[in-house]
């Protein structure tokens, strides 16, 4: 139980830290792992964790997805995209909102980040569902959830922490590991269905509030949009080919010629170089040359800091934490208490949704992942959870849950700006989109939803 006490030491600390005085959530962790290295005596092993925290490749390929979101975003690579999808399906009843759920969700998997996403795309679509009928409150929630799905979609960076929380599980368990684009398949297997959630209850809102289809005058011309930007809709191409090649030929074509050795760390190198190419085309492509030159760039990437640091800086620390954890056993008394439950399947599923719900009003979801995933696919297991689904929802129940649970619920906040909404309102209709949530997190652990790639 003293392990435990950890555990609620770093919750309340983080809650303080965040909530009372208002600070950035990666101060927040860092100051939980400065107080727990005090409260457990462990300063003489602080440069060891600092050191794991620090030299995991995986830490290496989210700075890379989250450089090239910087280029994307330079080279309005992003906008070019929106265009088209609005102009494609902006025509029909609820378009707006539509265009936000497909768009929102893709561009959110390349930034990884929630609430930059909203304020990027959410200032094209919120105003266009408002226009449309949408009342504010809806369009800052749609916004919103859209742009959290990308915390769970490859490439999104939010998602080495599951590899990476698998991949220990594997080797504790003794049984095989799986390449890159072998996980990221069944990733994608899953996004497909929390995105068909949210294309419905975009559906049953449009119905229920009378929202009309957008104006003529406000939509795209399909022609010139694609003429514009085809070359940019073949970005998600050139992102996703790496992982399905890794995915289908591994075993009989690249093991064959590479050697065992060879391939595995070819699959290891995929997160790495598949930014850098997409980076390389978007220079290529984009018709501004001169937001590409050297010293723009350098620009970009410094401006970008105060962008990547807070992400990267709670990864760290994270898994800093994640660690001093591993020394004190934390994780394994919490899976400890929780396997004496005695939970069956539907059981264990619903309280570790519910954990991971409650966990994330105040701690973040990559930092749930790199601290307890490993255990939360442990327990899901036991009780009968395909691992591999359960290290693929990681990202799901902690970080798109995270995002959209208030008070850490950035996104609800970062929507309501755009949307000018009355708190009270969208935190209301905010609460469907997170019941709604939680039941598709149940629905997919429990089986009961077909899974591409299992």
């Amino acid at each position: 139980m003293e392990s435990l006490m950890y555990l609620l030491i770093m919750l309340v600390v983080i809650c303080v830290w965040f909530l009372a005085f208002k600070r950035p959530v990666y101060e927040a962790v860092l100051l939980a792992f400065v107080i727990l290295l005090i409260v457990t005596g462990t300063w003489g092993n602080a440069l060891v964790y600092i050191n794991e925290g620090l030299s995991t490749s995986l830490l290496y390929s989210m700075v890379a997805f989250v450089a090239m979101s910087i280029l994307l975003s330079k080279t309005k690579i992003v906008d070019s995209c929106i265009a088209v999808i609005l102009s494609l399906i902006g025509r029909v009843r609820g378009g707006a909102g539509y265009t936000a759920v497909v768009a929102s969700s893709f561009m959110g998997a390349l930034s990884g980040s929630g609430p930059g996403n909203v304020m990027a795309t959410g200032s094209l679509t919120i105003p266009a569902m408002k226009r449309t009928g949408f009342p504010a409150e809806l369009a800052a929630n749609i916004e919103s959830n859209a742009s959290y799905m990308g915390n769970m979609i490859p490439p999104s960076s939010n998602i080495v922490a599951a590899m990476a929380a698998f991949t220990t599980f594997a080797a504790g368990a003794g049984i095989a590991e799986v390449s890159q684009g072998e996980f990221w398949i069944v990733l994608w297997g899953v996004a497909f269905w929390f995105i068909i959630q949210r294309l419905l209850m975009v559906w049953a809102f449009c119905k229920y509030y009378k929202v009309e289809p957008m104006s003529k005058e406000e939509l795209p011309d399909l022609k010139e949009t694609l003429k514009a930007g085809w070359q940019a809709m073949l970005l998600p191409l050139i992102i996703l080919l790496p992982f399905v090649l890794d995915a289908v030929f591994t075993d009989n074509f690249f093991t064959t010629r590479l050697g065992a050795d060879g391939a595995k760390f070819m699959s290891k190198s995929v997160l790495l170089f598949t930014a850098g190419i997409a980076s390389m085309y978007a220079c290529l492509i984009t018709k501004d040359k001169s937001v590409i030159r050297p010293t723009e760039l350098a620009k970009s990437f410094a401006n970008g800091v105060k962008s990547i640091s807070p992400a990267i800086g709670v990864c760290v620390f994270g898994y800093m934490i994640g660690a001093m954890f591993e020394d004190l056993g934390v994780a394994e008394a919490l899976g400890t208490v929780m396997a004496t439950w005695s939970f069956g399947k539907l059981g264990m599923v619903l309280a570790i949704c519910a954990i991971t719900c409650v966990m994330g009003m105040v701690v973040p979801g990559s930092s749930q992942v790199v601290i307890f995933g490993p255990v939360f696919i442990t327990l899901l297991s036991n009780v009968g959870v395909n691992p591999l689904l359960a290290a693929a929802m990681l990202p799901c129940i902690c970080g798109v849950m995270c995002g959209i649970t208030p008070p850490l619920g950035l996104g609800m906040y970062a929507g309501m700006t755009i949307a000018e909404s009355d708190f009270s309102k969208t935190f209301k209709n905010n609460l469907w989109w997170v019941g709604a949530q939680f039941v598709m997190q149940v629905l997919i652990l429990m089986g009961w939803l077909p899974i591409f790639g299992l």
